[in-house]
């Protein structure tokens, strides 16, 4: 049985070669808000093929980086070989062992949702230090602006309900419940407050070929049988040609960052 956190490991070359990164004053924004002065070493939960890990770690911060899928840590490390102040550690951040260690910044791209609730708030205190944040962030296509946006829904309606609503490229997902579930758990969770939610608007250029790459790389789209992934994707490289005459499309993104804080 595929673990749906863990197919993006199945082909985690593309993953790094397709997902796109993340805003730049997104970087700045938790830097200042955590105090950074590459001191001391941010946790990075869920660390992918080390996207966020790359863009501190290129700002001589140090990093820890938790990855629970073999091969996306193998990327991970030949992306990040050349940071010496870069550590990279296989394990689900449940069963992780912190050793004592405490942190100013805890972030987490794109893997908090598949992080199990009941756990990962708590553990977060626990490994934070005093007043440390809790930065978990998320890339959507902003659809409400994407002109590609009437064609793809057209392209998903026929491939029917395998490709849910909630599924994070569905141009019908405006995303806003993860706002809101936020603002839940962290306000539940003992030991955090502060809770917020920022937004950064940017935009990303893609061929249809890139487009497809992109997709697929998500897990509702991984847990097609190859037959139906094929021909999904197909139909919508097919509608992005012909919608922008086989020149890449602007894509509008919008990345979500929310942010709690250790109670002192």
């Amino acid at each position: 049985m595929r673990e749906r956190r863990l197919v993006f490991g199945e082909v985690a070359e593309l993953y790094d070669r397709y997902r796109p990164s993340y805003p730049p004053a997104l970087v700045d924004d938790l830097i200042a808000l955590a105090g950074l002065d590459g001191t001391q070493a941010v946790l990075d939960v869920g660390a992918g093929t080390g996207k966020a890990t790359a863009l501190f770690a290129r700002r001589a911060i140090p990093v820890v980086a938790i990855e629970p899928n073999a091969n996306m840590a193998a990327v991970a490390r030949g992306n990040l070989s050349r940071f010496a102040h870069v550590t990279i550690e296989e394990a689900d951040f449940e069963a992780w062992r912190p050793d004592g260690r405490r942190f100013p910044l805890l972030i987490c791209g794109q893997a908090w949702h598949w992080v199990a609730p009941e756990v990962g708030y708590a553990k977060a205190h626990d490994v934070l230090a005093e007043e440390g944040i809790l930065a978990a962030f998320w890339n959507r296509v902003a659809w409400e602006e994407a002109d590609i946006r009437e064609a793809l829904l057209a392209v998903y309606a026929r491939a029917g309900s395998d490709l849910s609503v909630d599924g994070p490229m569905h141009p019908a997902n405006a995303g806003a419940d993860t706002e809101a579930a936020w603002d839940v758990g962290a306000a539940a969770a003992h030991g955090l407050h502060h809770a917020e939610v920022r937004r950064y608007e940017w935009h990303h250029r893609y061929s249809a070929g890139e487009y497809v790459g992109l997709l697929a790389t998500t897990s509702d789209v991984r847990l097609l049988s190859e037959e139906r992934r094929e021909l999904f994707l197909a139909a919508v490289a097919e509608a992005i040609d012909a919608q922008a005459n086989g020149e890449p499309v602007s894509i509008p993104m919008r990345t979500r960052l929310h942010l709690a804080r250790r109670r002192p």
